[in-house]
């Protein structure tokens, strides 16, 4: 079976400086990051296609990354960046990306939400009506939020039921910290949505960078299974934002453990199914 990595990005601090970068805690992570090192650890791992996210809210960036996916045969889709405060603007620059060169895999749009100082920022009605102007382009929405920000998520998922939602990294639970509520309980009201998938992807930096094992992650994803389903899951690296924590093979070996109880067409789903569903990747 031939993977697909629903969640990775890279970064080249010669073309655009990555802010992000500059604590201390990212020393090791605080260098150019391209696609050509991703490809041996991928290849190890069997991960034959990518959807590569974006990390800046840069519409440039996203035009960049569109022009590297059809370059790559690694890159299936791309998850790129739109203002979504320009509401029914957003169908044009929507359009624009589309128009680029690669831009037939552009698969989904994402805002870095846990950014935001708001906690009811997706519920702002220009942003709403930017995310309804992602529905109408076919597009997946990447949800990327905290724990604290997960009641406005289920307020706007509910609100747009056209509109196909990702969640990644789980909302980011408070593993090392070794607690579970209030986000075990708002992830189960979210996944009783129909119209929200999500990415079993960015636990390792979530538990202790140091210390972490697989027995600190599976309660996580446990639930995640138990709420989503195999169907509604799919496995990103996060990388290379996981090589705080771990490298890409660890982060695989973890993800293949935490999924070990499904059935061999449940993993299938897991490592690549929904993922090509849900994003509409071209067939490999």
């Amino acid at each position: 079976m031939t993977r697909v990595d629903a969640h990775h990005h890279v970064w080249d601090l010669g073309r655009r400086p990555q802010p992000w970068l500059g604590a201390a805690s990212m020393a090791s992570i605080h260098r150019t990051v391209l696609l050509d090192e991703l490809a041996g650890p991928a290849a190890e791992a069997g991960v034959g296609r990518s959807v590569l996210v974006q990390v800046l809210p840069d519409a440039e960036e996203t035009t960049e990354f569109l022009a590297l996916a059809a370059g790559s045969e690694l890159v299936a889709g791309v998850v790129g960046w739109a203002d979504l405060t320009r509401g029914a603007a957003v169908a044009d620059l929507l359009a624009r990306l589309r128009a680029a060169p690669g831009g037939h895999l552009l698969a989904g749009v994402r805002h870095l939400v846990q950014g935001e100082a708001d906690p009811r920022w997706l519920c702002r009605a220009d942003v709403r009506a930017g995310l309804a102007a992602v529905a109408d382009a076919g597009l997946a929405y990447d949800l990327l939020v905290l724990p604290h920000q997960l009641p406005a998520a289920i307020e706007t998922v509910r609100a747009l039921p056209g509109l196909t939602f990702v969640l990644d990294h789980l909302a980011k639970p408070p593993i090392a910290a070794g607690r579970s509520e209030p986000w075990a309980g708002l992830i189960a009201t979210l996944a009783a949505e129909p119209n929200v998938h999500a990415k079993l992807s960015g636990l390792v930096t979530e538990a202790d960078w140091a210390r972490w094992t697989v027995a600190d992650l599976r309660p996580y994803a446990e639930r995640a299974l138990e709420v989503f389903g195999p169907s509604r899951l799919m496995f990103g690296s996060d990388w290379p934002v996981c090589l705080l924590a771990a490298d890409y093979g660890q982060v695989a070996a973890a993800a293949e453990e935490l999924t070990s109880v499904l059935s061999a067409a449940e993993r299938a789903e897991v490592f690549g199914g929904t993922a090509e569903r849900v994003y509409g990747l071209p067939p490999a």
